[in-house]
């Protein structure tokens, strides 16, 4: 009852309600501005692999390399999120992304990218992108007030998904007129904002209830309480079942544009365009929908709307009917993901959340890579149809096996820390059911 209503008068409240904070405004500001120089780089990478080497598991290689640092590097980067200054370590992460993306766009603009080069370059910067996630994600509540934590959620999708609708327009557009590499440039540019704004916060000393912890023992306490918390246990399963076959829109996506429909970078940006644009609604419809239904429930609806839009893609041939299709895909993938990312941020405590965040982005990014990689094969060892046909019939699948699962809201749940218990991963166990 108390969750209920806490969740109704959530809704209530505008979604715009965190921008009312002067750091997470001026950080949300300068992340959409970085999230356009994200999905420009994204566009740029994609359609330059399709002239470097045009297959469609080449430019599937690119979602894989950008994804697999994330399964490789998230947990490391979570536990010292955990451990050191996370301000720090956003500053030092958002450097590398800066020099990462420079230099490829220089090689670029210089006729030195290689397919190999691209893929190797763009690996290097989604290093710096997997170890700069828990962190960023992590810092979310101590940016807003706990009941302004879905909304702020919310609005960090929507800085991406705006990006998504406007960035890949303009790199199609950059990448017409002065080529790929202009796109690589203009992204490392745009860390600069958001590297200001982290420089000029003052951020408090936090006071410790618990021991310092080492960098691998920060590592293992995470993993343990992952392993005897089932409420993340189960978010994490849901998610990965959804991913690993939801991935091959992104994978196969500039295929599509390009192979399918005979369109240049613009028609790519596009596509990506109206996904974002139905991404940016699906975000401004949750907090209605988390009134009316309960987060399963969401998820299921969420789930059909994807699976039926993926079908879509699979057998239609005109491009406007492909982008009203994108402009729903986009709206379940939004929900979707911010349902499973908030569900996570509202049932772990503060002292673990950098390395929960850190698995949640391990097994997110490597279904991503694993998926992008798997369904570029499936392309072109098949067809793009039957690829996108194949992947629709496994999100159906998925969800049919893991929807018992029910995920939890844990807004009731107390997470002060209790510093006179033994650490041990039963007690750790037995205080979360104690909270519940």
């Amino acid at each position: 009852m108390i969750q209920k209503e806490y969740i109704k008068k959530l809704a209530m409240a505008s979604i715009w309600q965190p921008l009312h904070k002067p750091l997470f405004r001026a950080l949300w500001i300068a992340t959409v501005a970085s999230n356009i120089g994200t999905w420009m780089q994204d566009v740029g990478a994609a359609w330059l692999m399709t002239s470097l080497a045009p297959s469609s598991f080449m430019v599937a290689l690119v979602r894989a390399a950008s994804s697999l640092p994330m399964f490789l590097f998230a947990l490391p980067g979570g536990a010292l999120a955990d451990v050191v200054d996370r301000r720090r370590l956003l500053l030092v992460t958002q450097s590398w992304m800066l020099f990462a993306a420079m230099a490829l766009g220089i090689l670029t603009m210089t006729g030195l990218t290689t397919p190999w080069v691209l893929l190797l370059l763009t690996f290097i910067l989604g290093v710096g992108t997997a170890l700069n996630a828990p962190a960023w994600q992590a810092i979310i509540p101590e940016l807003v007030s706990r009941n302004q934590l879905i909304t702020a959620i919310s609005l960090n999708s929507i800085s991406i998904n705006l990006a998504r609708s406007i960035g890949p327009a303009i790199g199609g557009l950059i990448i017409a007129a002065v080529g790929p590499g202009a796109t690589f440039i203009l992204n490392a540019l745009s860390f600069c904002g958001v590297i200001i704004v982290l420089y000029r916060w003052q951020r408090p000393q936090e006071e410790h209830l618990l021991p310092a912890e080492r960098m691998m023992a920060a590592m293992r306490a995470g993993l343990q309480y992952v392993r005897y918390t089932t409420a993340v246990q189960i978010v994490l399963v849901r998610s990965s079942a959804f991913i690993l076959f939801g991935s091959a829109l992104w994978a196969l996506l500039p295929a599509v544009a390009r192979f399918e429909f005979g369109r240049g970078p613009a028609g790519y940006g596009v596509l990506l365009g109206f996904f974002g644009a139905g991404a940016v609604a699906g975000a401004t419809l949750l907090p209605g929908m988390r009134a009316k239904f309960s987060v399963n429930k969401i998820v299921s609806i969420a789930t059909m709307v994807f699976a039926a839009m993926l079908l879509v893609l699979a057998f239609v041939r005109d491009f406007w009917v492909a982008c009203a299709a994108l402009v729903a895909a986009g709206g379940g993938w939004l929900v979707l993901l911010s349902t499973f990312n908030s569900s996570i941020q509202a049932i772990v405590p503060s002292w673990v959340r950098g390395r929960a965040m850190a698995v949640s982005i391990v097994v997110f990014f490597g279904g991503m890579a694993a998926g992008s990689a798997f369904w570029g094969y499936v392309a072109s060892r098949f067809s793009i149809s039957i690829a996108l046909y194949a992947a629709t019939i496994g999100v159906l699948a998925g969800f049919m096996v893991t929807h018992r699962y029910r995920l939890q809201s844990g807004e009731e749940l107390d997470f002060t820390p209790s510093v006179h218990w033994p650490h041990r991963p039963w007690r750790i166990r037995q205080s979360q059911s104690k909270g519940q």
